[in-house]
C-alpha cells in the first residue's frame, strides 16, 4: 500500500511501475527459457514480447475507454496517463492480436508460441496485481473483517475505510494459474490422449475467465463499467469461457489438428 516506494533526488520509484517491470522481466526470462528448452527461436521471443506489450497497451487503453463511454465519463487525457486507465482483458486481447499479426508476417506458428508464453503471462499478471495493491487501484469492497486493509491518503483507493485486498487474491490465483500451466505443459499427455497445440492456451483462458468472473463480485472500484447486472470484465469472461469450452471440445474430438510434440518453430 505504498504508491511511492522511495525517491533519489527528483527520481521516484513507484510501486506499480516496479512490479510491472519485474513482471515483464520475469515473463521474458521464463519464455526465453521455455523456448530454449523446446528448441524454439529465442530471438522471436523478444519480438513477441515487444509486440505483445505494444498491442497490449493499446488494447488496454481502448477497452478502458469503452468502459468510460458506457459510464458516460470518457476523458481523452486518459490515453496519455501512464499511471492509470488500463484493463487487463484489453491488454491480453490487444497483445494477442499484435502477436498474431507478427506471427503471420514471420510465418511462425501462432499456437505454438501462445502455448510457449501463456504461463509467463500468468506469472507477469501475478506481479502486476501486487503493483495494483501498492498503488491502490482495482481495490475491493468495504469490509469489517480482519482481512480488511486501509490505504493511505496518496493511494488511488479510498482512504479511511477498510477494503478487501482483492488485488492480493488476484495475485495469488495468478501465481497458482502459472503453476498449473507449467504442470500441464510438462505433461506429454492429457488423460489418454496426446496434448495438442493450443491446448495450454485454452486452459489459461478457461481457468482465468472463471476466476475473473467470480472475483469481480469482490471489486469495489466503479471504473470497470457495467452492462446490466454484470461488469464489462464479467461479460468478457462469460464470452471467453464459452469460446474456451468450445475449443476444448474441438481439441478433445480432434477437430483442431496439430500435436505439440511435432511442433518445431524455426522462424
Amino acid at each position: 500500500m505504498r504508491p511511492d516506494l522511495f525517491s533519489i533526488g527528483s527520481f521516484t520509484v513507484h510501486g506499480y511501475g516496479l512490479c510491472i517491470a519485474i513482471g515483464v522481466i520475469a515473463a521474458y526470462l521464463m519464455s526465453s527459457y521455455r523456448a530454449r528448452m523446446a528448441g524454439y527461436n529465442e530471438d522471436m521471443i523478444t519480438s513477441i514480447l515487444l509486440c505483445f506489450l505494444g498491442g497490449g497497451f493499446i488494447g488496454s487503453k481502448l477497452l478502458y475507454a469503452l468502459t468510460q463511454v458506457i459510464r458516460g465519463e470518457l476523458n481523452f487525457r486518459m490515453f496519455f496517463d501512464l499511471n492509470n486507465g488500463y484493463v487487463v482483458y484489453g491488454f491480453m486481447l490487444g497483445g494477442i492480436l499484435a502477436m498474431y499479426i507478427l506471427c503471420r508476417v514471420k510465418k511462425a506458428d501462432i499456437l505454438a508460441y501462445l502455448d510457449l508464453i501463456m504461463p509467463a503471462v500468468a506469472l507477469a499478471q501475478g506481479f502486476g496485481r501486487i503493483g495494483c495493491f501498492l498503488a491502490g487501484c482495482c481495490y475491493g469492497l468495504e469490509t469489517e473483517s480482519a482481512l480488511g486493509v486501509m490505504f493511505p491518503h496518496n493511494s488511488i483507493a479510498p482512504s479511511g475505510v477498510k477494503l478487501f485486498p482483492i488485488q492480493l487474491v488476484f495475485s495469488f490465483l495468478d501465481f497458482i494459474l502459472f503453476g498449473i500451466l507449467i504442470f500441464i505443459s510438462a505433461r506429454k499427455h492429457i488423460g489418454n490422449r496426446e496434448k495438442q497445440k493450443g491446448e495450454l492456451t485454452v486452459f489459461y483462458f478457461l481457468l482465468y475467465s472463471i476466476g475473473r468472473f467470480v472475483l469481480e463480485y469482490f471489486r469495489g472500484d466503479a471504473e470497470r463499467g457495467r452492462i446490466g447486472i454484470f461488469s464489462t470484465s464479467q461479460i468478457i469472461s462469460l464470452c471467453l469461457f464459452a469460446v474456451s469450452v468450445a475449443l476444448m471440445v474441438m481439441l478433445h474430438n480432434g477437430t483442431v489438428k496439430g500435436r505439440t510434440r511435432k511442433t518445431r518453430v524455426d522462424d
